[in-house]
């Protein structure tokens, strides 16, 4: 199957949904390193699927790539996409590190949800897949646990 080319570089159409959104992966060049790369979405965006209201999360995803890595204006378009999107916290940040560990292929990935509350209640989401590197360094995700008066 051809991919579609790159995003990067050139401008595109905001993606209408996240099934829309196209994730660009480019060629490791230093594949035979073990090394981790974190991304962080401070203000991402969803709906929630019965008040319509909106929903916000700090995700840090954190991955070990192996021969792929993840384009970053290719990732920032497939998380706007989420701001129309209806979902429960728990399926946005499981469906977003699914997709990407399907396009990239990391040795390791994980991802944290540290979602903002609703309703008195914050929900943080962790998923991970993939076997950790054996010596990896592997920071805290640096979000404070939520703690209401601060």
């Amino acid at each position: 199957m051809a991919r579609n080319p790159l995003q990067l570089g050139r401008a595109v159409a905001w993606p209408a949904s996240p099934e829309a959104a196209q994730l660009d992966r480019v060629p490791n060049p230093q594949k035979g390193t073990d090394y981790l790369v974190r991304f962080t979405v401070p203000e991402f965006t969803s709906i929630c699927p019965v008040t319509g209201q909106p929903d916000f999360a700090h995700l840090v995803i954190d991955y070990a790539p192996g021969q792929w890595l993840l384009e970053s204006k290719s990732l920032k378009l497939y998380v706007a996409s989420f701001r129309n999107h209806g979902a429960f916290h728990e399926d946005c940040t499981v469906m977003i590190g699914k997709r990407i560990a399907a396009e990239i292929k990391p040795k390791w990935i994980r991802i944290g949800g540290y979602w903002y509350p609703r309703g008195g209640i914050p929900i943080d989401v962790f998923w991970q897949a993939g076997r950790l590197p054996k010596g990896l360094w592997v920071p805290e995700q640096g979000v404070a646990p939520y703690r209401g008066r601060g």
